[in-house]
């Protein structure tokens, strides 16, 4: 058996069931069925297809060269698999094994070829180099796929952190906690804006009192998303400027020119100020309305 595509090929012809009863018994031992994250069919049929695959490629053009076009069906079969494992959860040892257990099984079936020691050692190199880089190609799949997965994870966890709540009709609340970078400062306007005309708000409040500090550049995107707020016609009331973020601003000479207030509760009757509204207490015995009242309707 000449160490070759074509020798692998028979390898696989004359031992695939015995190769692939071994690495099902291998990747088992290791636990991988034990995660309940894939169940014992689904890894026989990616075994199944793996086997085939490689199979096929080495068929095309007798080539064991990753980057030829007959592994291109390989490489997608494995790319498949490394974002599923990638998704569920999987470790990038387990990804990895999943190619690399099936080593073994390939140099106990070449053991049992007969031929030269020469030709058994290139054999068995040609074949570890072989697995060594399609082992090497799930882990930049499963990289790959986990950085986007932690990426998407982020944006969703900056949308949920930053909510525009409506606190009465025309009056908006958003706030923000946490630091406010350029990333995040895109999804917060793009939050506000969008929910200034859904609501048709001509009042939004940006509370900063879960800012932990207040630089240069927070003013600067602060001052973004209040400019962008204004051309959509609504104005902006800054809330939450704690003592020492009001000393540090002084000192660094940040101006962010909009009206501010120490909290929250200011700043949401500064709004109804401005709609020409009010909040008032009950005196015993009258009736509860459910809106605030007018300065017209107090008459």
């Amino acid at each position: 058996m000449s160490p070759s595509a074509g020798g692998l090929n028979q390898l696989f012809t004359a031992h695939e069931q015995e190769i692939l009863t071994e690495w099902l018994r291998l990747l088992k031992s290791s636990g991988v069925l034990q995660t309940g994250r894939i169940k014992e069919a689904e890894l026989e049929t990616q075994c199944r297809g793996f086997l085939s695959q490689l199979k096929q490629a080495m068929q095309s053009d007798g080539s064991v060269d990753r980057s030829a076009s007959s592994f291109e069906g390989l490489k997608s079969m494995l790319a498949d698999v490394s974002r599923s494992r990638a998704i569920l959860g999987f470790t990038p040892t387990e990804t990895a094994n999943f190619v690399f257990s099936l080593k073994q099984p390939l140099f106990n079936a070449i053991n049992q070829e007969s031929g030269g020691v020469t030709d058994k050692a290139s054999f068995i190199w040609k074949t570890s180099a072989l697995l060594d880089e399609l082992g090497l190609y799930t882990i930049e799949i499963y990289s790959k796929t986990r950085e986007e997965v932690i990426a998407r994870q982020s944006r969703e966890i900056a949308e949920l952190s930053t909510p525009v709540v409506k606190l009465w009709d025309g009056i908006l609340a958003l706030p923000i906690i946490g630091t406010l970078d350029s990333e995040r400062t895109q999804t917060v306007m793009e939050n506000l804006l969008q929910t200034i005309v859904d609501q048709s708000a001509e009042i939004a409040i940006i509370d900063i009192t879960g800012v932990p500090t207040v630089d240069t550049l927070t003013a600067q995107h602060l001052l973004k998303t209040v400019a962008a707020a204004r051309l959509m016609g609504a104005d902006c009331v800054i809330s939450g400027i704690r003592p020492q973020i009001a000393q540090t601003m002084v000192h660094l000479g940040v101006e962010l020119n909009v009206v501010s207030k120490a909290n929250l509760a200011d700043a949401f009757a500064l709004a109804l100020q401005r709609l020409n509204k009010t909040v008032v207490s009950l005196k015993a015995g009258q009736p509860r309305i459910s809106r605030a009242a007018s300065t017209e309707d107090r008459g």
